[in-house]
């Protein structure tokens, strides 16, 4: 049968719900989160019960062989918890083994890019402190998609094929090849060795990933390949509760985790913004597009020097994040792009998926789950279904740098989940996928809902840009600091006025449309009033998503 193609022109409602609501980039995921709320479960549990039929509808962006992260808005406490679910490098492999082979970055598509997956660990964690369900009962969606099969969506169908010569050469990805074929859209997809994975997992919690089978069919894989990741690597593996950092924008508290994730970036470029007045000029206006790409990239220079594992080097936070820091740095935006750009010295201390649910109780959580690349090293655990990411292709090999690449350390990670509150109410829970997107996206959706009070799907609507030479691991560390790129990418629907001006302000500009916009990530937004409990809610047009309410 010939391969079925749609081309459509569209246009989203937001939706509003009030019991509950689960915004995905697939609607079987949506609608299995939203099944749990139906069935007495709260946001923490939808979520988890989402990320895993994501794991199986879109396994290459995401899945238990990843990492996650997570912010959780407890209406009771009106208080805000971060979780991060990221895992370590082998503790035996270190940066001088790498550069005595002539390497001067970590490899991404190898086996010394996986570290230990962190997803499994961090799902069970979320739902034994903040959900209620079993997670026996919060994975069966996955689990019976996964034996039984599930239609290919379009956006997602479109990139898998795409990728089928990468498939082709990866090890033991036969599951994701029906036929020595990528699948076409609307094709069954049934994927036997990770309904497996996931049923042992619901039975056995976290020993049936970092112990026994599982584990050792990963650690089987990575060392017949040449990896390091041991037994003892998997069974050490812990999740972290962190305390989220914030800022407030123009009177909203914006959260990020704290490094290793990037939401740092996310905060520093807000904290320079709040000293322009954003919402008085149009969004493509050049000259405020021109500020907040400076904001932006004085963010990055901040960013690729002190985000690190926070154990060994921890980030100056106060100072990074403090009002006379952000002043400072905002006096260096002038009417030209900034060159050379550098971090600043403050005092004091590629595929992902996003979702957000929010339940009946006014509990949020702001979810992000992923493999790094598409999909992750390109290295399935024997006989399991399951990718292993390559998230240590994040580290650098650069000596004495705080994100070199040593044994047992967390690398400077890319998913970064949000939540916005006002006068201790859920303002948002919300997010932005993509890469080194992810801090630029926060800021324009949080930057259009806030100053230009847009509702959640206009806000995901909007055309966006984004310093797309960033999308290359780990940073550039070889570069010295003023040598980074000043490439813009701007998307389809920014006015081409709009770009010749950004080009004649020093910007290299480079136009993006079709499938290259997925460089500009996709987003999940839910919003609540508080007075109401009526959820609002949006999910980006850029991929297969659907935000579902009852």
């Amino acid at each position: 049968m010939r391969p079925i193609e749609f081309t459509f022109n569209t246009r989203r409602s937001m939706v509003v719900g009030r019991r509950g609501m689960v915004a995905t980039s697939n609607p079987l995921a949506s609608q299995a989160g939203l099944n749990i709320l139906r069935q007495g479960g709260n946001a923490a549990d939808a979520a988890v019960a989402a990320a895993a039929v994501l794991n199986v509808t879109e396994a290459a962006s995401t899945g238990i062989g990843g990492d996650m992260f997570a912010l959780y808005y407890d209406a009771k406490t009106r208080t805000v918890t971060g979780l991060n679910g990221s895992g370590r490098a082998p503790a035996a492999l270190h940066a001088e083994m790498l550069r005595e082979q002539g390497l001067r970055q970590v490899p991404a598509r190898s086996p010394h890019a996986i570290t230990v997956p962190g997803a499994v660990a961090g799902w069970i964690d979320l739902i034994e402190r903040h959900g209620r369900m079993p997670l026996k009962t919060i994975l069966e969606d996955a689990i019976f998609y996964a034996y039984a099969g599930f239609p290919v969506h379009p956006v997602y169908g479109a990139a898998w094929q795409r990728n089928a010569g990468f498939l082709r050469n990866a090890p033991n990805a036969y599951e994701y090849l029906p036929n020595d074929m990528p699948p076409n859209i609307g094709d069954v997809v049934v994927l036997r060795g990770l309904a497996d994975t996931l049923q042992q997992i619901a039975e056995g919690g976290k020993a049936a990933f970092y112990q026994g089978k599982v584990a050792d069919a990963i650690v089987r894989t990575v060392q017949r390949l040449g990896g390091l990741l041991t037994h003892e690597d998997l069974a050490a593996h812990t999740s972290e509760w962190v305390t989220p950092i914030s800022v407030n924008y123009h009177g909203v508290d914006v959260y990020e985790i704290p490094p290793n994730g990037q939401g740092l970036a996310a905060l520093i470029a807000l904290n320079i913004l709040n000293g322009f007045d954003i919402g008085s000029r149009r969004w493509d206006d050049p000259g405020q597009m021109h500020v907040m790409i400076e904001a932006m990239r004085l963010a990055f220079a901040d960013a690729r020097q002190y985000i690190a594992e926070s154990s060994t080097h921890p980030a100056p936070l106060d100072g990074l994040l403090s009002d006379d820091y952000a002043a400072s740095r905002r006096a260096l935006i002038g009417a030209r792009a900034i060159q050379p750009i550098s971090y600043g010295t403050p005092f004091g201390g590629s595929n992902t998926v996003y979702l957000s649910t929010a339940d009946g109780e006014g509990n949020a959580c702001s979810f992000i789950n992923s493999l790094y690349m598409g999909f992750g090293s390109g290295i399935v655990a024997d006989g399991t279904g399951v990718f292993l990411q390559n998230r240590g292709a994040c580290f650098t090999l650069q000596p004495g740098h705080a994100n070199e690449l040593e044994g047992g350390k967390r690398p400077y990670h890319t998913i970064i989940p949000a939540m916005a509150v006002q006068e201790g109410e859920l303002w948002a829970s919300f997010g932005v996928m993509g890469g080194f997107m992810q801090p630029q996206g926060h800021v324009q959706v949080i930057s259009g809902m806030i100053d230009d009070d847009l509702d959640p799907q206009t806000a995901l609507d909007r055309p966006r840009w984004c310093l797309d030479a960033l999308d290359i691991p780990p940073l550039y560390p070889e570069l010295e600091d003023g040598e980074m790129p000043v490439v813009v990418a701007v998307e389809e629907g920014i006015p081409v006025a709009t770009m010749s001006s950004l080009a004649d302000r020093g910007h290299q500009v480079r136009p993006v449309s079709g499938f290259g916009r997925g460089l500009f990530g996709d987003g999940q937004i839910i919003r609540r009033n508080p007075a109401t409990g009526v959820l609002y809610g949006g999910s980006d047009p850029r991929k297969d998503g659907l935000t579902a309410a009852f």
